[in-house]
């Protein structure tokens, strides 16, 4: 622990915030961990500016195997509130950031330069990445001028000036991946700022399915915002130029969320449809909330999404549903068929969990009819079950509040992170059963490997639990058996709750495949 994150938590453990129940709390809905932030400006009207789609990233390079990009993180003022200058830390000083289209098994070897006044990691979620590039959070990329007294509570990892560059081979199935940043004790507020994107790898397994493509195939990162006076994200950090002093005020310890819905980063748009069947990505990017997603109204004849596939590739098969659940850093791909509504009809895409301005999140216009030649099969891929053996090594991990340094914190087994310490050495190739109990909400995310989850609550797997995951929503006072077996690369990785509050305040545990 940092010295500046041990003062930090004196801070927190003198406030005595972490009380019992704090689910839910705050205005902002049932189901979650995190306190409301309010905007102290009027919030924009709901469902009046278009729905933006991030554009695709160039390569500045191709070579036999690999495509070469190059991103620059720089701040830069954007209107998301009508009227109002943002500035965000922004990938290309865009927010969300470009998104990067990938083939499976040609690398992507992404140079990350950056411009911003603070530190930088960046973390594939979801790559099956060496441990190198996976963004460690002590693998800082410092910009041009940081002191080394600037730096903030870190522990030396392996940093770079200026630029850093990553390599990803994506020999791995076709999936909706994002990348963010991952820097030490300052995760949270510099994704809240914007430092977020989409990478979706393809493959031939996927291209051979008649399912929605071209412009019916859309990313959709949903995430909740608070804005200051200015216009500018209101965050409730306690150092707010992220230079220095780690964390959040004391009341939001548990997790910030903001009052205003955004996807694709516009507050409530509207996206106008054919009545045809559209496939979406769709991305939890929230620091903490937690979304149950309906559409308004229901479609005629049947449910409203039919699930093709999860965090880390398809499904064996399409699951219907008539809502989806998704925690902080799920994905769910889902095609949506407006062929059922009759021409004309706003249909509202709401959320159960939130209330008042959160309760929806965005609106589709059925604005036309369309030829559509797109079905959904009643088969998508092979998925390979993951069967630990009698003599498989079985770990125990339990995410709740605990003693950090002498005060209340958020601890993996009662310790906090230490970057140079290894809580687990599971071997390649070997099928493991990891247990994951919490206290309150927190949704796991494994490094490298996907997992496959075996058992909620000591039954079988919950209803949004199938196929392929990276990230896994564990319920209050709740376990979760998953399977995962480590692969191709030896090395350091993490686990943590991705709240990124949480996250930020000692919430990870780092292992070594060997």
């Amino acid at each position: 622990m940092s010295l500046s994150r041990r003062g930090f938590l004196g801070v927190l453990g003198g406030a005595g915030v972490l009380a019992a129940g704090l689910t839910g709390c705050g205005g902002t809905g049932g189901g979650q961990t995190a306190e409301l932030l309010r905007s102290r400006i009027p919030l924009p009207p709901k469902f009046r500016v278009p729905l933006p789609i991030p554009p695709e990233k160039k390569p500045t390079r191709s070579v036999p195997g690999a495509d070469h990009y190059d991103i620059t993180q720089r701040v830069r003022e954007v209107e998301i509130v009508p009227g109002y200058r943002t500035p965000v830390f922004g990938y290309d000083g865009m927010f969300p950031g470009p998104t990067i289209r990938s083939r499976r098994g040609r690398t992507a070897v992404v140079t990350h330069h950056n411009e911003l006044p603070v530190p930088a990691v960046v973390h594939l979620h979801g790559g099956h990445t060496p441990p190198e590039h996976d963004g460690y959070p002590v693998d800082l990329i410092h910009p041009e001028g940081w002191r080394a007294d600037q730096h903030g509570g870190h522990m030396a990892g392996d940093t770079r000036r200026g630029s850093r560059e990553y390599v990803y081979p994506l020999d791995q199935p076709a999936a909706t991946l994002w990348y963010h940043d991952h820097r030490m004790d300052f995760t949270a507020p510099q994704v809240w700022r914007g430092l977020a994107g989409f990478h979706l790898v393809q493959d031939d397994v996927t291209d051979a399915l008649p399912l929605p493509h071209g412009d019916r195939d859309i990313p959709l990162m949903i995430c909740d915002r608070a804005f200051a006076e200015d216009g500018s994200f209101r965050y409730p950090a306690l150092d707010p130029s992220l230079r220095h002093t780690p964390g959040v005020r004391p009341e939001y310890m548990e997790g910030v969320a903001g009052d205003v819905i955004l996807v694709n980063g516009a507050p409530w748009p509207t996206l106008e449809v054919a009545a045809a069947r559209y496939r979406f990505r769709i991305l939890n990017a929230s620091n903490a909330r937690r979304y149950r997603l309906t559409l308004r109204p229901r479609p005629a004849g049947g449910d409203s999404f039919a699930q093709i596939a999860s965090d880390a590739g398809l499904l064996a098969a399409p699951v219907p549903h008539d809502r989806l659940d998704l925690a902080p850093a799920e994905r769910f791909e889902v095609v949506v068929d407006f062929s059922r509504y009759p021409v004309g009809t706003e249909v509202v895409l709401g959320n159960d969990l939130g209330s008042g301005s959160t309760a929806d999140v965005m609106r589709f216009v059925v604005t036309r009819r369309a030829t559509d030649d797109s079905t959904v099969p009643s088969r998508l891929a092979e998925i390979e079950p993951l069967l630990p053996g009698p003599s498989a090594v079985r770990r125990e991990w339990h995410f709740t509040r605990g003693v950090v340094h002498g005060h209340q914190g958020w601890t993996i087994n009662g310790k906090p992170f230490d970057p140079h310490r290894m809580d687990a050495r599971p071997r390649l190739g070997e099928v493991e059963v990891w247990r994951l109990f919490t206290d309150l909400h927190h949704p796991v995310h494994i490094h490298l490997s996907p997992f496959q989850v075996l058992r909620r609550g000591g039954r079988g797997p919950g209803r949004f639990d199938g196929g392929w995951k990276d990230t896994v929503d564990v319920r209050p006072a709740e376990f979760v058996d998953v399977a995962v077996r480590f692969e191709s690369f030896a090395g350091t990785y993490l686990m943590h709750c991705h709240n990124l509050e949480h996250e930020d305040m000692a919430m990870m545990s780092a292992f070594e495949t060997t």
